[in-house]
C-alpha cells in the first residue's frame, strides 16, 4: 500500500512525474484528453481535525473534477471523537478508537485524507504525527496528508509553480531563501519542515534564515535536507543575517514558526518573537534579491508577514500556488487511486 504522508517517502522520478501530471491536469482540468478520469466511480473520505479553507476546497473540487465524491469529516463536530493510543481505557471524550475508524471508513472509501495539526503541548510528542501515523497504520486504502508536521501537497503546489515561473523543471543552481517572519502567535512548523524538504530535493541552493538557532527546525526535516543536498546537489545554509541571505536570492519563500526550544511553553518565547518583527519581506529586502520570487502558503497577515507592496508585485505567486494545490492533489489521487 502507498500512501502519500511525506514527499521523502517517495522517488524523485515519482515526484517528477507527478509535476508533469499537474501540469497536465492544469491545461485540462476534466482530464477528459487524460485517458479518462481516473475518479470515476471512486471517493475519498477528507477528515479534517482543523480548519480548512484551501485544503478542503481543492481536495473536494479535485475529486469532483476527476469523476469521484469527496465525504467530508470533522472528528468531535459532525463526526464522533477518536482515540489514537493503544490501551487507554475509553471513558474520556473519545468515543471511538482510529483502528475501527480507519478500517470502516476504508470500506466505504477508496482513499483517506487527513489534517490534523499538533497539540502544541509537547513536541518530542507532536513529532511522533500519531493521527497521520494511525490512519496509516489501520487503513486499508491510501492515507494522504493534508497537513500535519508537514505539508506534502503544499511543497508539490510551490515546486510547480516554481517550475511554472522559471520555465524549466529544472531549478538547480538557484538560490532558494526559506525566511521565518513574524507572526503574533507560534505556529506550526509543518510549511517551513516542508518547504526545507522540497527545496532541497530539487537541488537548489537553499538558504535558511531564522532569527536565532532556537529557531531552527527539528533535526528529522534538517536531516532529511542535508540528505537531499548530497543527492540532488545544491547547498543548505543556515542564516541568521537578512542583507547576505536575501543577497542574490532568486526565490524568497516567507513563513512563521514558533521556536521548538519553547513548544508547549509560548510565553517565554513571545518577547523574543518579538524583538523580530523586522523579518518582515518588504521591498528593501526585495530589492537586494537577484529579481526573486516571492511566495507564501497561505493564508498570510499582510503587512506583518510581507507588505503589500511585495503581495501586490508582480513577483508574487503565491496566488497560482494556491491554485495550484488542485492540480497536485488531482494528480496524487490519480496516482493512489485504484490500490485499496
Amino acid at each position: 500500500m502507498k500512501h502519500f504522508l511525506n514527499t521523502q517517502d517517495w522517488s524523485r522520478a515519482d515526484l517528477d512525474a507527478l509535476l508533469t501530471q499537474a501540469a497536465l491536469y492544469k491545461r485540462n482540468r476534466l482530464g477528459d484528453a487524460l485517458k479518462g478520469r481516473p475518479l470515476e466511480g471512486k471517493s475519498i473520505a477528507l477528515v479534517f481535525f482543523n480548519p480548512s479553507l484551501r485544503t478542503r476546497t481543492s481536495f473536494e473540487l479535485g475529486a469532483f473534477q476527476l469523476g469521484g465524491h469527496a465525504v467530508v469529516l470533522a472528528p468531535g463536530k459532525d463526526a464522533w471523537p477518536i482515540e489514537f493510543e493503544l490501551g487507554t481505557v475509553m471513558d474520556g471524550e473519545t468515543e471511538e478508537h482510529i483502528a475501527e475508524v480507519a478500517r470502516v471508513l476504508s470500506r466505504y472509501v477508496d482513499l483517506i485524507g487527513v489534517r490534523a495539526f499538533p497539540k502544541f503541548v509537547d513536541w518530542s510528542i507532536d513529532r511522533q504525527d500519531k493521527v497521520l501515523a494511525g490512519f496509516a497504520k489501520y487503513a486499508t486504502v491510501p492515507v494522504i496528508n493534508m497537513e500535519t508536521i508537514t505539508h506534502p501537497c503544499q511543497e508539490l503546489a510551490h515546486a510547480l509553480a516554481l517550475q511554472e515561473h522559471f520555465g524549466s523543471a529544472d531549478l538547480r543552481g538557484r538560490k532558494y531563501v526559506l525566511t521565518w517572519t513574524y507572526h503574533p502567535k507560534a505556529l506550526n512548523t509543518a510549511v517551513a519542515n516542508s518547504a526545507l524538504t522540497i527545496a532541497t530535493r530539487m537541488g537548489m541552493d537553499v538558504t535558511l534564515l531564522c532569527p536565532t538557532e532556537q529557531y531552527l527546525l527539528d533535526e528529522r526535516y534538517m536531516g532529511w535536507a542535508r540528505d537531499n543536498v548530497a543527492e540532488s546537489g545544491g547547498s543548505l545554509t543556515i542564516s541568521h543575517d537578512i542583507d547576505s541571505a536575501y543577497a542574490g536570492a532568486d526565490v524568497v519563500y516567507a513563513k512563521s514558526w514558533g521556536a521548538l526550544p519553547f513548544f508547549g511553553n509560548w510565553a517565554p518565547e513571545k518577547p523574543i518573537r518579538d524583538q523580530y518583527k523586522h523579518f518582515i519581506v518588504d521591498e528593501a529586502k526585495m530589492a537586494r534579491t537577484n529579481n526573486a520570487v516571492f511566495s507564501h502558503c497561505l493564508p498570510l497577515r499582510r503587512n506583518v508577514k510581507a507588505t503589500d507592496a511585495v503581495m501586490d508585485s508582480p513577483s508574487c505567486i503565491a496566488i497560482e500556488e494556491a491554485e495550484n494545490r488542485l492540480h497536485v492533489q488531482k494528480a496524487v489521487m490519480a496516482a493512489l487511486a485504484g490500490q485499496g
